[in-house]
């Protein structure tokens, strides 16, 4: 808080006043914004509470994202307070990745009033119509005698499973009115429900009468903290577990039976996975995330599939289901666990054991060539993500670290030497916003003050929000922040090369808009300038040290890491200059 504290004699207390006295008495006392006009009457009652902590962001889209990141670190109502039309619109594609995240953020934003608004004035719009698309639920506040009962009730549905960011419009005239309401905490109902017994057991034995089972999972796992009931029900099955959609960690990345996770981008790439079990499990998530999904069957013909989410609208939502259940995955996972391990025969223990081991010594393997493969490339440059990560890797306790992921083509590196393995250890994008991986950092970071928090971005990602290392000085977030520098949007990159092969087009030049090598871009100088310290790592000698800088107090720093990419900066200053 910058302001310094004020008195004010009135006859009871505004709305300014009240809503944030409910935003504290809902456990809320950070709120991440960018300031306007028409919000300024609440702002300015922000002195008189200094349990409430302004973070403020340079724009509206990094005030979503960092509040993302701290929702996603607490899983708990997040406050996000945006300015009206314009500001609105600048976080509307933050707003979208928070929603495919299940964020629980409770967005605020102004208007100039109720008695403004058939006037079609300045930055006049249909601020609930604008929001609505992209969150789960979205209203407007058009009177003094409903205002907290309206924020309460947003409070209540952002937090209610399946959660995600809400929006509420606060008109200033309704703000600056007497406000005789009552501030009470809001009610977040209980979603902890189980199957009758006889569903549990028609699981059990469909599960036990496979052959090939899969477990497919998402961030309903992580949110209902059922990853090690998860794990026993893979282990007794035997199973082969991949992650689906989600944000946080769904199991433990080293465990053998975890393999990974589906295709985002190609249904191509899915439908192998999808196809190889006779009976599968979904918990927590749908079927299946794809940017370009499949379109028909993605089961094997015969295959039985059982799901399992407390979100009943992703159950059968695209794709077809023999026994879906709306339940909390940790207590019917925990249910599910006691009868298949009741109802199991030793000889199909012998199996479960077999396959164990099989699917575990296949997948050493497999990382023991990616490790070797890495190896080679020992002392080269330019440098590979490989390099760094293996050093990053040894220099930080890994039980205390936080990582934000959106390095994204150079993710596979990162999480191979640091494996994510609890739930709210290891963050990653989602809904294909780019810019997440920097605020969300910070949200982390200021949610988890002890820890150390790193944030992986792209050149091209971290372009769209630089600006939240600002943020980091300022509100004392001491988050670490990595660069994957490659001089190009390499995933564009690496979907071209799809799009070509399916439409059988010999490869050739990449499109010069995927290319970002010219003018070069210097991290370390933006963060420099806005009071951050940086360093540019181009060679594998600069690697130790730069990290253990990065690692040497509890204040913010960048490591701008250039590493190899395909990119031919004297192309563009011939084809692309006016």
């Amino acid at each position: 808080m910058c302001w310094t504290k004020v008195s004010r004699v009135m006859a009871g207390k505004t709305g300014n006043q009240k809503i944030v006295e409910q935003f504290l008495a809902d456990g809320m006392d950070f709120m991440f914004g960018n300031p306007g006009t028409v919000e300024q009457g609440f702002l300015d009652a922000l002195a008189e509470y200094p349990d409430m902590k302004y973070i403020l962001t340079l724009q509206e889209t990094i005030a979503v994202m960092m509040g993302d990141g701290y929702a996603r670190a607490t899983q708990k109502p997040t406050l996000v307070q945006l300015h009206s039309s314009p500001g609105i619109g600048n976080a509307v594609g933050a707003v979208y990745q928070a929603k495919r995240g299940h964020a629980p953020l409770v967005i605020i934003g102004s208007d100039a009033g109720v008695q403004y608004m058939n006037m079609d004035a300045q930055m006049a719009n249909d601020l609930v119509a604008m929001m609505a698309p992209v969150t789960k639920y979205a209203t407007m506040a058009t009177s003094s005698k409903s205002l907290l009962r309206t924020l309460r009730r947003a409070v209540k549905i952002a937090t209610t499973a399946p959660m995600g960011p809400v929006y509420v419009c606060l008109p200033m005239d309704v703000l600056d009115e007497i406000n005789d309401e009552p501030v009470f905490p809001s009610c977040i109902p209980s979603t902890r429900v189980i199957p009758s017994s006889d569903l549990i057991r028609q699981s059990a034995e469909m599960l036990l009468s496979a052959e090939k089972p899969m477990i497919f999972v998402g961030d309903g796992v992580a949110y209902s903290d059922a990853i090690p009931e998860l794990t026993k029900v893979a282990e007794l099955l035997g199973a082969e577990v991949y992650g689906v959609e989600f944000g946080d960690v769904v199991m433990d990345n080293t465990h053998p039976l975890y393999q990974g996770t589906t295709g985002h981008m190609f249904g191509s790439y899915s439908h192998p996975i999808t196809t190889k079990g006779d009976v599968n499990l979904i918990v927590g998530t749908y079927m299946v995330p794809e940017v370009f999904p499949e379109l028909g069957d993605i089961y094997a013909p015969d295959a039985k599939v059982i799901h399992y989410d407390l979100n009943a609208y992703e159950i059968a939502k695209n794709h077809r289901v023999d026994l879906g259940i709306v339940c909390d995955p940790k207590l019917s996972l925990i249910e599910l666990a006691e009868v298949i391990e009741a109802m199991i025969s030793p000889e199909q223990m012998a199996d479960v054991i077999q396959r164990i081991e099989d699917i575990g010594n296949a997948k050493t393997e497999r990382i023991r060539k990616e490790k070797e493969a890495d190896e080679q490339r020992k002392g080269k440059s330019p440098l590979t993500m490989a390099q760094f990560s293996k050093v990053l890797a040894e220099k930080l306790d890994l039980d205390e670290t936080i990582i934000f992921d959106e390095a994204l083509t150079s993710s596979p590196a990162v999480s191979r030497y640091i494996p994510p393995k609890k739930a709210g250890q290891y963050f990653t994008t989602r809904g294909g916003s780019l810019g997440v991986g920097f605020p969300g950092a910070i949200g982390a970071k200021l949610a988890n003050p002890e820890k150390t928090v790193i944030g992986f971005s792209g050149d091209g990602g971290s372009m769209y929000t630089i600006q939240t290392l600002w943020s980091a000085v300022r509100h004392n977030a001491g988050a670490k922040f990595v660069v994957c520098n490659n001089g190009s949007y390499k995933l564009l990159q690496l979907n071209i090369d799809q799009y070509w092969k399916e439409r059988e087009i010999e490869k050739h030049n990449f499109p010069l808009p995927f290319d970002l090598s010219y003018p070069a871009i210097r991290f370390d100088i933006m963060a420099q300038s806005m009071g951050v310290e940086a360093v540019r790592v181009e060679k594998e000698e600069d690697i130790l040290p730069a990290i253990e800088r990065m690692l040497a107090d509890d204040k913010p720093f960048l490591i701008d890491l250039v590493l190899e990419g395909d990119h031919h900066s004297e192309w563009i200053k011939v084809n692309c200059s006016q």
